[in-house]
């Protein structure tokens, strides 16, 4: 049976003392954490290593020896091997490393019935699956930087059909390396009992900043969550909370984006540490989302209150929208007359015309009575934006609905309109067939109808049809029209979404620090000497964007209609509302 031996790189080059790491249990495996260098006292080695059990929860404990060669120290071998006494253990580790070689000699023994330790006969120095004297190798080293190991985490392999035994021993690695950081918080410079060789040996590494800002955020956190439980108290009350406010405020982007922005908040700013992974991943792109829709908030007011943009966009909007109520009447003279050629319903389309007409001149009104005061309420608006671009890009859906709610109304008319000419039609098509909609049942059954439903139907059925062509003009424009507000707001609300759930800290710890999230590992060999055992070095795979985008992406609620196309267009054709700040559409009784 292999023994494979986890060796962290930075204590290649150690002096000479005791193996600190643990045995994998159910594995023949160990992990090398970090080596205690020579002279110590065993009493003081076996206390601090008892502390960094019950600090750690990590089952540590002494794996055997380390030797490297120096001047002055001649039998240090025998002697780190007499100490296996002291630290009685199952297996006892021998290393050590000769000048000018990179590989490591390795003496494995165990320990006999009578707990004496004897040396394995089988010490084999070849690579896996070679053969020389019909023995294979027995001991195999896998090195590994350890500071990477330690940061990062370990995510399931998606693709390919990894080996059942290694992908048991990988999360145990990591999980021990992880879960031993208090055993790296001892570097060479510290007073204290043993003297050791890790990834931070050198110095832990540290901000004057960083801690600063530690002490302060905790203050500032509870503050904050204080201040949001008072909003959020406020927003619940019984007054605001009847049925009108409720239901304005769930149709109104800004409102919405308000709840999720304070919710996030709560979260950021909740004290409880984050323990999992997963939690602290999710404060961190919510922390680091809000950040950045902050700043491009502040960068849009700072171009927005600059030259007198807002005074120049308040007199570009009225004219505007007089332009387009101008094309509107227009739309409606041609649609009145002979449309592209086609013969309407005169009495028809004379009455929808001038229905349309009367609420593009109340729309009109209502602009001009308003034009006073649009440079006002766009200066206002625009400090909304200190909040974040996304309230920016909110209040801009919002605006826009009530800029154009006379299309939507258009829209709802038309499609009402033609909805109850098609479903007519249906309905009394089935009546031909001697059939109608059973609708305790919800299915179609047949029925025996005299012979005066029948004249009635086939004139009702006469007159929808040939109103149909009209119904289906007026609705057609309108709903090319409605389509074209909705996919602006589409793309407002795909914006406010993006910023919202995109894991920000994520990709940048990909594209900066790949090693944190790792997918899995890679091996390749590092030292094949003769006389030694096989070296191995244990690369870090780092998760794929695609994986990371959809494993750490924030949970929102998307404001755009989800369905196919095939699903909208069938939802056009039978008159059905879309409505772009809901999940679903909303079917016409």
């Amino acid at each position: 049976m292999v023994l494979k031996i986890f060796f962290p790189q930075c204590c290649n080059k150690a002096d000479s003392g005791l193996l600190v790491g643990r045995w994998i249990p159910g594995q023949n495996s160990a992990v090398v954490l970090a080596v205690i260098h020579y002279p110590f006292i065993p009493g003081q080695v076996k206390q601090y290593i008892h502390q960094m059990r019950g600090q750690s929860g990590v089952d540590l404990t002494v794996l055997g020896s380390w030797s490297m060669p120096k001047e002055g120290q001649e039998g240090m071998e025998s002697f780190l091997r007499d100490l296996s006494t002291i630290f009685p253990q199952g297996q006892w580790l021998q290393l050590s490393r000769e000048m000018g070689k990179i590989g490591f000699r390795c003496h494995v023994l165990t320990r006999d019935q009578n707990g004496k330790l004897i040396q394995q006969e089988k010490e084999l120095k070849e690579d896996v699956g070679t053969k020389r004297g019909g023995e294979k190798d027995k001991v195999i080293f896998i090195h590994y930087e350890q500071r990477k190991v330690m940061l990062s985490q370990l995510h399931p392999i998606e693709n390919g059909v990894p080996d059942p035994q290694t992908e048991s021993q990988l999360p145990q690695v990591f999980g021990t390396v992880c879960q031993s950081e208090p055993l790296f918080f001892l570097d060479k410079y510290d007073d204290g009992p043993v003297k050791m060789t890790h990834w931070q040996s050198e110095g832990r590494e540290g901000s004057i900043i960083v801690e600063l800002m530690k002490q302060a955020s905790t203050p500032l956190c509870l503050l904050t969550t204080w201040m949001l439980t008072l909003w959020t108290s406020l927003c619940s009350s019984r007054i605001l909370n009847v049925h009108p406010m409720r239901f304005i405020s769930s149709k109104l982007s800004t409102c919405v984006q308000l709840s999720y922005r304070t919710e996030h908040l709560q979260t950021v700013c909740s004290p409880t540490r984050a323990t999992a992974h997963n939690h602290f991943m999710r404060k961190a792109n919510i922390f680091v989302s809000f950040f950045v829709d902050v700043s491009l908030g502040l960068l849009l007011v700072s171009w927005m209150y600059r030259e007198n943009r807002i005074g120049k966009l308040a007199n570009t909007l009225v004219p505007a929208a007089d332009h387009v109520a101008k094309e509107l009447e227009e739309l409606l003279q041609w649609l009145m007359g002979a449309p592209a050629g086609l013969k309407m319903n005169r009495a028809l389309d004379q009455v929808l015309g001038r229905f349309f007409l009367y609420h593009i001149h109340l729309w009109i009104s209502y602009i001009h009575l308003m034009s006073p005061f649009v440079e006002m309420i766009l200066w206002y608006v625009g400090l909304s934006a200190c909040l974040g671009l996304t309230f920016a890009l909110s209040l801009l859906s919002d605006i826009t609905a009530l800029l154009t709610f006379h299309i939507y109304c258009f829209y709802v008319y038309g499609a009402r309109l033609y909805c109850m000419t098609v479903y007519g039609l249906s309905s009394l098509w089935r009546l031909f067939r001697g059939k109608k909609w059973n609708v305790l049942r919800q299915r179609v059954d047949s029925c025996s109808y005299d012979l005066d439903q029948l004249f009635i139907g086939t004139l009702l059925f006469t007159i929808l049809l040939f109103l149909l062509p009209t119904t289906a003009l007026y609705y057609l424009v309108f709903t090319l029209l409605r389509l074209v507000v909705v996919m602006f707001q589409g793309v407002l609300h795909l914006s406010v979404d993006f910023i919202n759930s995109f894991p920000l800290f994520a990709m940048g710890l990909r594209l900066f620090r790949s090693y944190r999230l790792a997918e899995g590992v890679k091996f390749r060999v590092l030292c094949e000497e003769p006389g030694t055992p096989l070296h191995l070095m244990m690369d870090i795979n780092p998760l794929k964007a695609s994986s990371v985008v959809q494993t750490y992406r924030t949970p929102t609620y998307s404001c755009y209609p989800k369905d196919s196309w095939l699903a909208l267009c069938k939802k056009l054709f039978l008159g059905e509302l879309i409505y772009p700040w809901r999940h679903k559409t909303t079917k016409i009784d």
